[in-house]
């Protein structure tokens, strides 16, 4: 009796961390899929990776954006980002939270930057920008 409950406790285990694997995945591709939108600043993709209730803080300028302020502020990033590539790599995931370092090349200058995305059912709840360096060197 003691090794089926043993072999049942391993399934049970097995199972729990199969499905967090799982959920990681699914944040790095949900993770994937801003960065695409947010290159061709895609409003209807982006408004569909945002939670309702989300914010968005951009440290270096001391700001926090509601989604609907974030979707409003997509035709001037339209402009900045044309001719640009953004680049990004996971850098860690701890308490829910994804660490991204990211390389925003634009045509005439690029930017290292740190962000960080809270998800939760599959849309971002919370981010955090904050530039790192005024060029992608050290990506």
């Amino acid at each position: 009796m003691m090794r089926q409950d043993c072999h049942r406790a391993a399934f049970v285990a097995a199972a729990l961390l199969s499905s967090l694997v799982c959920a990681r995945a699914d944040d790095g591709a949900i993770i994937d899929r801003w960065y695409s939108a947010l290159l061709v600043a895609d409003r209807t993709e982006l408004t569909d990776l945002l939670a309702d209730d989300v914010r968005m803080k951009l440290d270096d300028v001391g700001v926090v954006q509601s989604k609907q302020e974030f979707i409003d502020s997509i035709d001037e990033w339209q402009g900045a980002v044309a001719g640009a590539a953004i680049r990004h790599r996971i850098e860690k995931r701890e308490a829910g939270v994804t660490t991204v370092i990211a390389c925003y090349d634009f045509p005439n200058n690029d930017m290292l930057m740190h962000e960080t995305f809270a998800i939760a059912d599959d849309r971002i709840t919370a981010s955090t920008q904050k530039a790192l360096a005024e060029s992608c060197a050290a990506y």
